[in-house]
């Protein structure tokens, strides 16, 4: 199956401000984010990618514009399963103001039984966040073949929801994954299990590249290449 490069959009406005974002428009790149965005062309050159999946939120659009720009053939599509978590009335809201909710504790230790006051719970937002990768998944691989590499861009609590479902990790634990603005997350999907090959890297991306298998390019390395081989809230505002 195809191999999915997960973007986080780049710096927003939000972030920047401490503001859980969530839904709310109007909400753009601010000047960190644009210099990320505009990075993103060159850190994915080495790619072929067959299409480019966005959040409908500005935030995301605004990652992925240049990119598109740099590959006017590459597809864009939208979808609404990626979109940022609904925080309800926690939206737009100041980080600091939300540390002393009671809920705040289980968002962070037991995200399984979160649901935002007037929003979704978390178990929604991965349930919905997987189902649309696996439905992209299957249409890439249908459309373009197995060995497809295509880019979403999305949020930091979907792309966290999304990795913990490729590892096998249960809900309460994906507070431990981190992933920064504009950073990519890789993962190649197979037939039997995912294997995850990039988290929240903000380098180069060059060896993502697809190879052509050989005939034992598994043996030894402990590393996938496209096989089925054994295998050896939100988010911050990212570095200065």
């Amino acid at each position: 199956m195809p191999t999915l490069i997960l973007v986080r959009h780049g710096r927003s406005t939000a972030n920047t401000s401490g503001v859980l974002a969530g839904r709310t428009p109007g909400v753009a790149l601010d000047e960190r984010g644009a210099e990320q965005a505009a990075a993103l062309p060159g850190r994915l050159a080495a790619l072929p990618l067959v299409a480019a999946v966005s959040s409908p939120l500005q935030r995301c659009r605004e990652t992925l514009a240049p990119l598109l720009d740099a590959r006017p053939e590459l597809a864009l599509h939208t979808e609404e399963r990626i979109s940022e978590c609904d925080y309800g009335d926690w939206s737009g809201r100041k980080l600091a103001e939300l540390t002393d909710e009671p809920l705040m504790t289980v968002v962070q230790q037991h995200p399984s039984a979160a649901a935002f006051p007037g929003g979704e719970s978390m178990r929604a937002m991965q349930a919905r966040a997987v189902d649309a990768v696996r439905d992209w998944n299957a249409r890439i691989e249908a459309e373009h073949g197995e060995n497809a590499v295509y880019v979403m861009c999305s949020h930091g609590d979907i792309i966290k929801s999304v990795v913990a479902d490729a590892l096998g990790l249960h809900l309460d634990l994906f507070q431990r994954v981190q992933a920064d603005p504009c950073s990519v997350t890789a993962i190649r999907y197979t037939r039997l299990r995912p294997f995850l090959l990039r988290l929240g890297d903000t380098g180069d991306l060059a060896s993502l590249a697809p190879r052509d298998p050989g005939p034992d390019t598994s043996a030894g390395t402990g590393a996938p290449a496209g096989g089925e081989g054994d295998a050896a809230v939100g988010g911050g505002a990212g570095a200065p």
